[in-house]
């Protein structure tokens, strides 16, 4: 439960840089004599530069950390114009709600400038920050960003040596069907409902319920995507509220033990955010219970109307999903499935014209793109798997999906290996093994109606050639998929013999 595996203990070192970057922003902050808002304001700049910048390559991260400055003054500067006009305030915060999702169309970098947008408006409310105070913002989170960028690629460029997987790309759609125009109309829609019913909580404290709203869109695709980040993001803060109850309330923000800690919940952001959304925000929960001691507002009634927040802005999300241009669960999984099937019919017929003899057949990407596509099948298939849904048949068959497509990655891996051996021959009875691995492709991704060529009812005995073995488990898994992915949604799972 809280130990997740760590390969090249990448999120380890991402972690420790992070709050060496942070601390540095901070630090760089009172040293010029900025206020306490400032250095808030500078610290949370520096994580989501550390945080939202995601580029395929280091270049592409330097421009886009360049480019932040661009989405976040203005907002800055509009955010605390408007801080004392609510109805104007409310309206430039749903506009820049839409654009932010919206802009998640321009990929990676369009993800992380709405995203710094986003929480540069956020921010002034949060800080109540005023026009007078907008100069040492902007220079607070200018030297935030030259702090991150010179930790990440002068002091410590972990990327130049491993660079970081491209994000697979987004299931393609047109107008409204478009995933990113269609998110963009579900987000502004939840903000707005967690606006409204927020500020009739608290005046003071209703951009709690906008930002759970905001952050539960972030990478989903599916309203049962949506509705799971949503119950995990509650869980977290309300772990999270019981520990600020324990650990910040009695610190009275002492300025030490507070730094210490922060400095902790940041390491847990970072290590915690790809395996567990419920740990993260556990973290982001005691964080901000500590800034809010630091500020001297900080008492346990406070927690609680964190918590009510937090419930009111996942219900909006929640509605949304449902109400909204709802995408289903089923929709969202089918096209991952499908495109995770395609990536391994690719990357068998590469691996094949390689052991032909062709130099320049490479499966490796083909490898690679296979993994990140499967980790997309797993968020999407998250929801039928929880442990609290209800859907006991299309649980386990979702879990038999899942253990036969790592089954499928496992052999394409040994595959690929095989095939990027000089040595390795090429065995006639592989591109028969392949035609058959193509066919059973084509049998799933097929429509429902057609079942295709007959597949085998039972595995191959293992090939001593490597590859045939290989060919041979492949060819298995695929044709045990075809039970639970070609049974009805709504039916009981079948076992097979």
């Amino acid at each position: 439960m809280f130990v997740a595996p760590d390969p090249g203990r990448a999120r380890l070192r991402n972690s420790t840089r992070a709050v060496i970057g942070i601390a540095l922003a901070v630090a760089m902050s009172e040293l010029c004599g900025l206020s306490l808002v400032a250095s808030i304001t500078g610290g949370l700049a520096a994580l989501l530069a550390l945080f939202t910048v995601l580029d395929p390559t280091v270049r592409a991260q330097r421009v886009s950390t360049a480019l932040l400055p661009v989405a976040g003054f203005p907002v800055l500067a509009l955010a605390t114009t408007l801080h004392g006009v609510p109805l104007a305030r409310d309206a430039a915060f749903l506009a820049v709600v839409f654009a932010g999702v919206h802009a998640r169309r321009f990929g990676p970098r369009g993800h992380a400038l709405g995203v710094f947008g986003f929480m540069m408006f956020f921010v002034t409310q949060f800080l109540h920050a005023r026009p007078a105070q907008l100069p040492e913002l902007y220079a607070a989170v200018g030297l935030a960003l030259l702090s991150a960028a010179a930790v990440r690629f002068v002091l410590w460029p972990i990327e130049r040596r491993t660079p970081p997987a491209p994000a697979p790309p987004g299931l393609p759609g047109t107008g409204l069907a478009r995933p990113t125009t269609r998110q963009a109309f579900q987000a502004t829609a939840a903000c707005a409902f967690a606006l409204g019913i927020g500020q009739a909580l608290s005046e003071d404290r209703w951009y709690w319920a906008v930002g759970t709203a905001w952050w539960i869109f972030v990478n989903t695709a599916s309203r049962g995507e949506t509705l799971v980040r949503g119950f995990r993001r509650v869980l977290g803060t309300v772990v999270g509220i019981a520990a600020g109850l324990l650990v910040a309330v009695p610190l009275h923000g002492a300025p030490v033990p507070t730094a210490a800690l922060v400095a902790v919940c940041v390491f847990g952001i970072f290590y915690t955010a790809a395996p567990s959304y419920s740990w993260m925000m556990f973290f982001v929960t005691v964080m901000a219970g500590l800034l809010y001691g630091l500020l001297g507002v900080l008492h346990p009634g406070l927690l609680i109307l964190r918590f009510e927040e937090t419930a009111i802005g996942a219900l909006g999300a929640a509605l949304a999903v449902v109400l909204v241009l709802p995408v289903t669960t089923h929709a969202a999984n089918d096209a991952w499935i499908q495109r995770a099937l395609h990536c391994v019919r690719a990357s068998t017929a590469a691996s094949l014209e390689r052991l032909a003899g062709d130099p320049d057949a490479d499966p490796a990407p083909h490898a690679a793109e296979l993994e990140l596509l499967l980790g997309r099948v797993r968020m999407a298939l998250a929801p039928l798997v929880h442990p609290l849904s209800p859907l006991r048949a299309r649980k386990a068959r979702a879990r038999q999906v899942l253990a036969l497509l790592d089954d499928c990655a496992r052999e394409v891996r040994g595959l690929v290996a095989v095939a990027a051996d000089p040595q390795a021959s090429h065995d006639a009875r592989l591109a028969a093994a392949c035609w058959r691995v193509e066919a059973a492709v084509e049998t799933l991704t097929g429509p429902r109606g057609d079942c295709g060529p007959a597949a085998p009812s039972a595995p191959r005995p293992h090939a001593a050639e490597p590859a045939l073995a290989h060919l041979h488990g492949l060819e298995h898994a695929l044709v045990a998929l075809h039970v639970p992915l070609r049974t009805h949604p709504r039916a009981p799972l079948v076992i097979s013999a």
